[in-house]
């Protein structure tokens, strides 16, 4: 598959994320982009990316929504478990650029409004509170002043011999 984009190889590492037991919806597959902490694509780009991958098929559309196909599997099956993002994306693109490119699959066509939603809903339940898995921890007040650990008996003494 020639020429890979930076956002093929981010929405097969999303729909990855999002496509774990069936089909997700579209603004699953954007919410797969905050767990990767990456931003998500512009709606054009991410248009053309689920035309291209459905075109060479490696994304197809089940019950309305978007799953890996067979052959998308097989190549997100070889993904290493440990790694940085942008590790995974050099590995994801090399793969696509390794992917014979045979355009015989139907393509995914998404309107740019159906997408212009998924993204505004994803942001506004980011934003509801409860629902976002991302929100930091709060912090231990640093007024109150943590005690050693039992076993230790002072804390800036060292043992001498």
């Amino acid at each position: 598959m020639y020429p890979t984009h930076d956002a093929d190889a981010l929405l097969m590492l999303a729909a990855t994320l999002a496509t774990k037991r069936r089909p997700a919806e579209l603004v699953e597959v954007i919410a797969a982009f905050d767990l990767l902490q990456e931003p998500v694509p512009s709606t054009g780009r991410l248009i053309d990316s689920i035309q291209r991958l459905s075109a060479h098929g490696l994304l197809c559309e089940v019950d309305g929504g978007l799953a890996l196909s067979a052959e998308g599997q097989l190549l997100m099956a070889a993904l290493p478990k440990r790694g940085d993002t942008a590790q995974r994306v050099f590995f994801v693109r090399e793969k696509l650029s390794a992917h014979p490119g045979r355009a015989e699959h139907p393509s995914i066509s998404l309107d740019t409004a159906r997408v212009d939603a998924a993204v505004l809903a994803q942001r506004a339940q980011a934003k509801a509170p409860g629902k976002n898995l991302l929100m930091p921890k709060p912090k231990v007040d640093e007024d109150e002043r943590r005690r050693p650990a039992p076993w230790h008996k002072h804390p800036g003494a060292q043992r001498r011999r």
